[in-house]
């Protein structure tokens, strides 16, 4: 995947209609958005964009309406905040495709935004064609219908980069292939994310936490070709355990990855690459922040389970940290959403911020981490693509990376 791709800035966008693709795929809660993190990164673009003499059309998706339009996941709450940030007009059309939408588009004047229904009211936004003619024949038809919107397309949606959905990878077909470029953000991620995998400094330190081995698994495999410690906590950390023999309780575990676990465990030593686990935990009788709670090794007794790492393990994780000089963090050290298992998560935090690294945050869970840190200002990048960031480090061609020109 060549990662020189052009950008916003290499289109001369004066009197141009841009379609521009972002990820306004926001938490929402009785229809206020709780979380407005994707719509900020998206301003340093669409700011660019409409100064620049162009009128500006969004598409994006919104949750997983399944092909229906669904008021539950209407785009509007987004288009008005946007709206809100930017303190000027946005227009919002009830359809991404269809005349209508294409009239509106046309009518747009240069500096004016407006901003299209959720492109997922449409099953062939994301089908999954897998070689199937008819399919690939009625997702191209779609993305044909959302090239009609304009003549520059610009895609700043890294979360959604990894999937061939029409507005993100197909749309592309119908545009100027020297008008189909990255935005501000989309071009940030692919910058840092790809230095971390071709040329990073070291010494090169992964932490990798969350529930499941089986989510991680595939950029584990890839990590342990690339980096010199892997750091691992939260729920997989003791699929490992039980693998390499230890008591673990009612701790998540995998069983039928064990082996895989076993086998992960070799190749890392193989390559000599350090592949830390917890050495001490926090472990409580209840899956609740006011359960009864111990601190105890890696012996974890029956009926009780793991929420966190112990502070032996933090504070060997945080040494870890603060000798390295890249930096990738993928999944929380426990269950930091209850204040009582937060402890972990936050001490590996404030490592990475206070470490003298090149420090990329990838995505989901770990953003909140760091968000709820108060420490966000000091991480080098922090990525808006749990899944797209991912499969970048697996190595994995992202589709909506692909599909743009490059330079």
């Amino acid at each position: 995947m060549n990662l020189n791709k052009k950008t916003v800035k290499d289109v001369d966008l004066n009197g141009k209609r841009v379609i521009m693709r972002v990820d306004f795929n926001v938490p929402l809660k009785d229809g206020v958005i709780t979380d407005d993190t994707r719509i900020r990164a998206a301003l340093p673009t669409i700011k660019y964009i409409i100064e620049n003499g162009a009128s500006l059309t969004l598409l994006t998706h919104l949750g997983r309406p399944k092909g229906e339009a669904n008021p539950e996941f209407t785009v509007k709450p987004a288009a008005d905040h946007l709206a809100a940030l930017l303190g000027k007009d946005v227009k919002f059309v009830s359809d991404c495709i269809g005349a209508e939408a294409v009239a509106d588009a046309q009518a747009l004047k240069p500096g004016q935004i407006m901003c299209c229904e959720n492109t997922r009211y449409h099953k062939e936004e994301d089908m999954k064609c897998k070689g199937d003619a008819d399919k690939i024949a009625a997702q191209e038809a779609f993305a044909a219908e959302l090239a009609k919107l304009g003549d520059v397309y610009v895609n700043d949606a890294f979360g959604t980069a990894h999937r061939a959905h029409a507005s993100t990878a197909v749309i592309t077909k119908f545009i100027d292939k020297e008008n189909c470029v990255a935005g501000f953000l989309l071009d940030k991620e692919i910058q840092y994310l790809g230095q971390a995998v071709a040329n990073p400094a070291r010494p090169f330190a992964a932490i990798i936490g969350g529930a499941k081995v089986s989510g991680k698994l595939e950029v584990l495999t890839a990590l342990i070709e690339k980096v010199d410690t892997i750091l691992i906590g939260g729920g997989m950390a003791y699929t490992f355990l039980k693998a390499l023999g230890h008591s673990i309780g009612n701790s998540l575990c995998e069983d039928d990855l064990l082996d895989v676990a076993k086998t992960t465990l070799e190749k890392a030593k193989t390559k000599g690459v350090k592949f830390l686990l917890p050495v001490d935990n926090i472990i409580a009788d209840d899956f609740s922040n006011d359960a009864n709670t111990e601190i105890v090794g890696v012996e974890i007794k029956d009926g009780w389970l793991a929420l966190d790492i112990g502070p032996k393990t933090a504070e060997l994780y945080a040494n870890e940290i603060l000798d390295a000089k890249t930096v990738v963090w993928n999944g929380p050290m426990g269950c930091f959403e209850m204040p009582k298992f937060a402890d972990g998560t936050m001490i590996v935090c404030s490592a990475v911020a206070d470490s003298d690294s090149v420090s990329i945050i990838g995505g989901g869970d770990s953003v909140a981490a760091v968000n709820q840190s108060g420490l966000a200002d000091k991480m080098s990048h922090i990525s808006t693509g749990g899944g797209a960031s991912l499969e970048f480090l697996e190595g994995k061609d992202l589709p909506g990376v692909c599909a743009l020109t490059d330079r």
